[in-house]
């Protein structure tokens, strides 16, 4: 596996590789590798020759008072999993590397992200299409790969590739979790033994609500409702919101079909934790490990 972690340097050795004829698959993460990463690593090499995972943790989608300094940081760690997944190349740039200055020009997110996370926290997805850009236009892939966990940032980055007419395929691989159901996150090592236990309340809100949508049930406000109630009834979980929403538009629905999405934020102990479910594809589509 090679390393490397100025973007001259990463951007000269993807048209390399292309010039060669490879197929260029890309992983971007924040580093603080779990078997979700590794799984989107997995889907890169199915679709690809070669694949460039990317370790930055992006200052420009964290808001005051959020995680940015503690976030988890362990790059020798990341770089031992990324070899034994079979990653080719990992990029790994310092913030001076990707902002040598402060950016005058931001990827603005639209309707889309003004509600949910883009509610909740205002300028996130500003500089989260903002650093998914930039790396997109260094590492230059046929493929990216993203994992639904983060549905609304998937929803936002296929957006912006389809508008802005960039020349790479999206895809958006299921969510990995797991056994009892707790969708894998970088930020599960914030939580102790009590919260982890609570944290368990977010899938089982979704399969409830999976559950209700499988009966017959299509009001999105008894859905909501649903999962709402699950979550409202653990101690130590404090709901930021519960919504049925379009799976492009995150537009709130009235009524839901197969397509729509259930998506549910709570701080659980203290950590802000995020998930949803496609109603017509329930939980048994994501990946489960774990013991």
């Amino acid at each position: 596996m090679l390393s490397i972690s100025d973007p001259a340097a990463m951007r000269e050795h993807a048209r390399d590789a292309r010039r060669g004829g490879r197929r260029l698959g890309f992983v971007p993460t924040m580093g603080a590798l779990h078997a979700g990463h590794l799984a989107l690593v997995a889907e890169a090499r199915a679709r690809a020759d070669a694949v460039v995972l990317s370790v930055f943790v992006n200052p420009l989608q964290f808001g005051p008072g959020e995680d940015f300094a503690r976030y988890p940081r362990d790059l020798p760690r990341d770089s031992a999993l990324a070899r034994q997944s079979g990653v080719d190349v990992l990029w790994a740039p310092a913030p001076g590397a990707m902002y040598p200055e402060p950016p005058r020009v931001t990827v603005e997110p639209g309707p889309a992200g003004q509600r949910l996370e883009g509610a909740v926290r205002p300028g996130h997805f500003a500089g989260v299409l903002t650093v998914v850009a930039k790396l997109l236009h260094v590492v230059e892939p046929d493929v990216a790969i993203f994992g639904r966990k983060d549905f609304q940032q998937a929803a936002l980055i296929r957006g912006m590739v389809r508008d802005l007419s960039f020349p790479v395929e999206i895809v958006v691989a299921p969510t990995v979790r797991e056994k009892d159901g707790l969708a894998l996150s970088s930020r599960n090592a914030y939580l102790d033994g009590g919260a982890r236990a609570s944290a368990a309340a977010l899938p089982k809100a979704l399969g409830r609500a999976v559950e209700a949508f499988r009966a017959g049930e299509r009001g999105a406000a008894a859905l909501g409702a649903c999962a709402r109630r699950v979550l409202e009834a653990e101690r130590g979980v404090s709901v930021d919101y519960v919504a049925c929403v379009g799976p492009d538009t995150v537009e709130l629905l009235e009524a839901v079909d197969e397509t729509s999405v259930l998506a549910v934020a709570a701080r659980v102990g203290g950590t802000r934790l995020i998930d949803n479910v496609v109603l017509g594809a329930g939980l048994e589509e994501d990946v489960r490990v774990g013991g």
